[in-house]
């Protein structure tokens, strides 16, 4: 047995080396297994990690036990991530649903043909169809997905470095040196035909198996494999991120579409009510009894109710073109409302209690919290670089030249290898350090979306009490309003109202209605924000109006 020490700048590389003679019985055994190949390599050698580059699912690596870690003096107690999507929220996804509500499966295609954006039918969607809809055609889940699958990929290439990495080769070459086809020559010059045969070369075949395994790495193997596991955790909390986002906006673009329906509705029965009007006052000009000046005003009045309901229909198209954008559904189809503007829900928690729910259930404070074990997991790797490195190796070779009497020749190497990097200047330390400054700058991002939190919660509770007030207030207005125009019809129509009375109810009419359907929309649009800022809402949190 050999040992020897090499010295490499200022790092100490320490290889003890056991060189022993060839096993006759070993040789055999090779024989039969070599086959002949010019320039053959097989790698083994990284296998785990292969499978966690090219395959974004499928089983895992099984975790290492502790008493594995424990032999590479690398314990962590660490929970593994948890597989599939239930734990977040994701609902699974939609069947049955029309293929001309199905989006392109290309999503590099781009029309080209106005037949292929030329709307050809709208779709009435409840509110939980949509959602569900949504869930199924958004991109940005379908990201975050890919994300997870990405980042659990990464986690089996981590774990793959706790397995040993084999390698199989073998090569069959052809020899022949200039030096010996010269005294070839110079033989058959002087010998002539009486020269022995000439020499064509060597043909040799060799090849050889290596076992190598990295024993202990200073805790960079547990701190990559950790880092792994929390950057998993992270993807699946902005997962779960991604589809409150989705859902909060595709209620909001619900409740925009709900409203511009209703204004609709609001627009066209003020234009019929100002029709009505200028009948009367023209009915009332041919009696006698009114002026030209009543019938002109009533026009007036017509006119604006008309420019309104104009602006209630654009607004309705491009409300509809909106949660067709936001659904990502095909490119001939518009949304409509199948459901009419109501109260949404209850909410049944008091501020303080919906605060500290909030607090519990946020997934991106979760996220910042896991931001800063990601942080110590990359100072943990930084700091290992000024430990040791211990390896282990083991290979057995063979080599069998063609032609002459000998026989086949092996031998096999087994040893350990130590490496220690004594100094480096102090990068390591000095990235260690930033990684204790990116800890205290995400504790300190913690505090910062803590008090955000409180304030969105705080909004939407103070808008719920406020709006669910103004809701009881505007339907009261409502019906006054409703009643008011009603007797100054009736009085204008008697000839002792006047057109000012009846422009005015109508006006005053027009606007509670609107008071109204902006209270209820605004209530709804609360209640998601509440929703949203509180996380994961149970289904008791809300109850039916």
């Amino acid at each position: 047995m050999a040992i020897c020490y090499t010295l490499k700048s200022v790092g100490l590389n320490l290889e003890v080396l056991l060189n022993c003679k060839p096993n006759q019985k070993l040789m055999g055994t090779f024989r039969s297994v070599i086959t002949v190949g010019m320039g053959t390599l097989i790698a083994l050698s990284d296998i785990g990690a292969s499978l966690g580059q090219t395959e974004a699912s499928g089983d895992r690596l099984p975790s290492p036990t502790p008493e594995t870690a424990a032999s590479s003096g690398e314990t962590r107690d660490r929970t593994a991530p948890t597989e599939g999507l239930q734990a977040q929220g994701v609902t699974p996804r939609v069947e049955n649903v029309p293929e001309y509500l199905t989006p392109n499966p290309n999503p590099l295609q781009f029309p080209t043909e106005r037949d292929e954006v030329e709307i050809l039918g709208t779709q009435p969607l409840t509110l939980e169809q949509a959602l569900q809809i949504a869930e199924q055609n958004s991109q940005q889940l379908q990201e975050a997905l890919l994300t997870v699958d990405r980042n659990r990929a990464a986690l089996r290439e981590a774990r793959a470095a706790l397995y040993p990495n084999l390698g199989v080769q073998s090569s069959l070459s052809r020899s022949s040196s200039t030096g010996a086809d010269l005294a070839n020559q110079r033989q058959r010059q002087q010998l002539g035909d009486n020269a022995p045969p000439a020499e064509g070369g060597n043909t040799s075949l060799d090849g050889g198996v290596e076992l190598t395994y990295n024993l202990y790495n200073s805790g960079r193997r547990s701190g990559q494999i950790g880092l792994a596991e929390t950057q998993l955790l992270v993807s699946e909390l902005d997962l779960e991120r991604v589809l409150a986002d989705l859902r909060l906006e595709v209620r909001e673009a619900y409740y925009n579409l709900q409203e511009s329906d209703d204004q609709i509705d609001i627009s066209l029965s003020a234009v019929q009510s100002s029709e009505q009007s200028l009948r009367d006052a023209e009915a009332l000009e041919r009696a006698g009894l009114g002026t030209r000046f009543d019938v002109l005003r009533a026009r007036v009045q017509l006119a604006d109710a008309s420019q309104a309901l104009i602006q209630a229909q654009a607004q309705q198209r491009i409300r509809r073109r909106e949660i067709s954008r936001i659904l990502n559904v095909s490119q001939v189809v518009d949304i409509s409302a199948a459901e009419p503007v109501e109260i949404s829900g209850l909410w049944n928690l008091s501020l303080e209690d919906s605060i500290v729910l909030a607090l519990r259930n946020r997934a991106e404070l979760e996220q910042l919290l896991l931001q800063r074990e990601l942080t110590d997991y990359q100072r943990q790797i930084a700091l290992s670089a000024l430990g040791p490195q211990v390896n282990l190796f083991a290979s057995y070779n063979v080599v069998e030249v063609f032609g002459d009497d000998l026989n086949l020749a092996d031998g096999y190497n087994v040893g350990g290898r130590v490496q220690w990097n004594l100094y480096d200047g102090g990068a390591a330390r000095a990235r260690a350090v930033q990684e204790e400054r990116n800890i205290e700058i995400a504790e300190t991002r913690f505090g910062q979306f803590r008090n955000q939190v409180r304030l969105q919660v705080e909004q939407a509770y103070f808008n719920l009490r406020s709006n669910f007030e103004n809701i009881q207030t505007s339907n009261i207005a409502v019906d006054q309003a409703r009643e008011s125009l009603r007797l100054a019809r009736l009085r204008f129509q008697a000839g002792v109202g006047t057109q000012t009375d009846v422009l005015t109810a109508e006006t005053e009419l027009t606007r509670a209605q609107n008071n109204r359907l902006r209270a209820i929309v605004t209530y709804n649009r609360a209640l998601a924000s509440m929703e949203r800022a509180i996380g994961n809402v149970n289904e008791g949190l809300i109850s039916t109006p």
